[in-house]
């Protein structure tokens, strides 16, 4: 099975596509963590002693949350799972998480930005898999 961390190039240009000029957008986040977190190549930001990726995105959390704030979004759930009622047997999710952006372009501003991105890393060595499923509003 491919895991999936980071959104690709062409992902974004359609998300952009999209969901651009369409108003406020929530983002259903699936998360798998890791057993442990791994902090390859993330030196700067790697806690003194080995944690879970559940500590990790944690961590991760933390120090996004203020930075949401600022880009006018918020976490509208957080919640932990684990198997689907209806969907596949193979598919298990630790958390979801369900956040609302104001715009396409607000989303951007707050993933381009310098004080998330310094700790985003925690978010990298926290999961082991993940979804990110872009909506809005039917009209």
């Amino acid at each position: 099975m491919t895991k999936h961390i980071d959104a690709t190039l062409e992902a974004g240009k359609e998300f952009y596509q999209k969901f651009n000029d369409k108003g406020k957008i929530v983002m259903l986040n699936l998360l798998k963590f890791k057993a442990t977190a791994d902090y390859t190549n993330l030196e700067e930001i790697k806690p003194s002693n080995e944690i879970s990726g559940e500590k990790a995105y944690q961590l991760y959390m933390d120090s996004t949350l203020p930075e949401l704030e600022k880009a006018g979004s918020r976490i509208i759930y957080f919640g932990m799972s684990q198997n689907f009622l209806i969907g596949p047997d193979n598919e298990k999710w630790d958390a979801v998480v369900l956040v609302e952006h104001e715009s396409v372009l607000k989303f951007i501003e707050f993933a381009q930005n310098p004080d998330y991105l310094k700790n985003a890393g925690h978010r990298t060595a926290a999961l082991e898999d993940s979804r990110l499923l872009p909506s809005n509003e039917k009209n």
